[in-house]
């Protein structure tokens, strides 16, 4: 089983979960709207809070708290 992303316990609105390409837990990846095809470990872990644009994006969205 895939640990929780920072993204989600932060709140990111951008966040859209776990993702099974193949239905099973070996493939399985968190996503999100910056980040469709899989985020990146150091945000995933919490390393980078990502309020920053990153070279390896092909979009500007960053983390944005959901609204409460």
């Amino acid at each position: 089983m895939i640990q929780t992303a920072e993204c989600f316990k932060r709140k990111c609105k951008h966040y859209l979960g776990v993702y099974q390409p193949d239905g099973t837990e070996l493939t399985e990846r968190h996503i999100c709207a910056a980040y469709p095809e899989e985020i990146p470990d150091e945000i995933v872990i919490g390393e980078d809070k990502h309020l920053k644009v990153r070279p390896d994006q092909k979009n500007s969205i960053v983390y944005e708290k959901e609204d409460d």
